[in-house]
């Protein structure tokens, strides 16, 4: 995997965001015109996180210790609704490092490096050192999103899909990104 190559072909958050908008209005395929209400509620969701997300001082001020010095990669799609309430955080908390983003279903796709239990879930935020060497990788949601994943998947009939998607909305809209930053923080 030469991860530079996906590095020199990946987008801004700026270009992520008209790239979303003109899958919205232009769909290339079949795939993108059966997402078009996904899309629509993650730009809904991608902008209504950028405004309402304020980085936690506390958080800052342990960057600063840390002393990270490279650049943040993230594997994404913007239909993707766990994508569209971290990528804005994650985007404006590490605003002085080079951040950008690379589709997961382009091709080819980084995304086969970083499975989670087999699978293709995004978003992946992965730190890399100024000669792009790896230092840590995060995704695809805080721990507690992962909770309530697996509640769901142990009991679908108490804990059903459309409960799950309530509670985590709820969750990422009442966290606003602290417990993404917290994780990520402690990757680094």
């Amino acid at each position: 995997m030469d991860i530079r190559s996906f590095w020199d072909n990946a987008v801004s958050y700026t270009e992520y965001l008209r790239d979303a908008g003109e899958r919205l209005g232009n769909p290339k395929d079949t795939h993108e015109a059966e997402y078009e209400e996904y899309y629509r509620l993650g730009i809904l969701r991608m902008n209504r996180m950028w405004d309402k997300y304020l980085p936690n001082s506390e958080q800052v001020e342990t960057l600063a210790k840390k002393k990270f010095n490279g650049k943040i990669l993230i594997i994404s799609e913007s239909w993707c609704g766990d994508a569209s309430q971290v990528i804005p955080v994650v985007v404006k908390f590490f605003e002085q490092f080079e951040v950008k983003i690379t589709y997961r279903d382009q091709e080819p796709s980084l995304i086969d490096d970083y499975l989670t239990n087999g699978g293709k879930s995004i978003p992946v935020v992965i730190f890399l050192d100024e000669e792009f060497n790896e230092i840590a990788h995060w995704g695809p949601r805080p721990k507690h999103g992962t909770e309530l994943l697996k509640k769901h998947k142990e009991n679908p009939e108490e804990f059903t899909k459309d409960q799950f998607y309530v509670e985590l909305q709820t969750y990422y809209a009442k966290n606003r990104g602290f417990d993404t930053i917290g994780e990520l923080l402690e990757l680094i």
